[in-house]
């Protein structure tokens, strides 16, 4: 059941058209991806989900709502983390939970909310002095706090370092695993890849493509690359015309075989028929980031320091 439903979505500002008819559903229970480089339109996307701003055409649907007719409904029944929300830094941490909680008629127990994010300890703590990974936690928080049915994460873990972003991850699994339908807004691919049951890619304020992470891989079509070595010389040309295979290139004794469906099998096989001992083999298969450079022809960079505004 589709708690989303997004048609023909456009917003221009000025001259810019920052988001150009996109159209996607969202499924009741799903981790929802939209990704795309700094400037792709997914942020101007979500923030015309949620009701913060006014579509120039195409029509929304969120939990059979209008989010311009039915907003202030819709704000009762979906969490909002946005892109760099930055709290006053001598708002307590109790403090914010506390009052983000009286902004609903029903909502989660914010001394329950807090123990449950591992935030028990930092009630009385400033957020300026929170690390990042607790600020993320916060931020975590404070979009669950309404107990919401929907909760929409907008490049939650940018910035993190590896391990605190790996606790963000797991956070966002277990809100999933309570229940709540996630929309989650990154340009980061190995997030993407590794919370995602489905992602929807941008790239200029477009969907490029729309599917699972396996998907976007076999839509891109890209191949494998075996790599090994080995001690003495063969007929490459035994293995150029296996079906699986597309291209061998030898380098000294390094080998390396592109191609697709079972190759490693295909590969190995063709080797012992010829008595040939491969050593250091390797297989790398196509990820995320590939599909997304073959799909759009440009790389998604992950450090880029775009700023909040130029991610419309």
């Amino acid at each position: 059941m589709a708690v989303i439903e997004v048609e023909g979505l456009r917003k221009r500002y000025g001259t810019t058209v920052a988001v150009d008819d996109v159209s996607f559903t969202v499924e009741k229970g799903e981790i929802f991806g939209i990704l795309g480089p700094n400037g792709a339109g997914k942020t101007t996307t979500v923030e015309c989900l949620v009701g913060l701003r006014n579509s120039d055409a195409g029509r929304i649907s969120v939990l059979g709502l209008d989010p311009r007719r039915d907003r202030n409904r819709l704000r009762q029944l979906v969490g909002v983390q946005l892109q760099q929300g930055i709290l006053p830094e001598k708002l307590r941490v109790g403090e914010a939970v506390r009052l983000y909680r009286s902004f609903y008629s029903e909502g989660a127990d914010p001394d329950r909310l807090l123990a449950d994010l591992g935030l028990d300890g930092k009630r009385r703590t400033a957020f300026g002095d929170l690390s990042g990974g607790q600020q993320q936690r916060l931020a975590i928080a404070l979009a669950l706090v309404g107990n919401p049915v929907v909760a929409v994460l907008d490049e939650l873990t940018t910035g993190l370092d590896p391990q605190a972003r790996r606790n963000t991850w797991q956070l966002i699994d277990e809100i999933r695993e309570s229940g709540v339908t996630v929309l989650l807004v990154t340009h980061l691919m190995e997030e993407a890849e590794r919370l995602c049951d489905r992602i929807a890619v941008i790239d200029r304020g477009r969907l490029v493509a729309l599917d699972t992470p396996l998907g976007l891989i076999r839509q891109a079509a890209l191949d494998q690359e075996l790599t090994f070595r080995v001690t003495e010389p063969f007929d490459h040309a035994v293995l150029a015309a296996l079906p699986e295979v597309s291209g061998v290139v030898a380098d000294g004794d390094e080998v390396r075989v592109s191609g697709s469906g079972n190759l490693l099998y295909a590969v190995s096989s063709a080797l012992i028929g010829l008595g040939v001992v491969a050593t250091e083999t390797r297989l790398r298969q196509a990820q995320l980031d590939d599909a997304f450079l073959a799909l759009t022809g440009r790389e998604l960079r992950p450090n880029d320091s775009s700023t909040p505004e130029e991610d419309r």
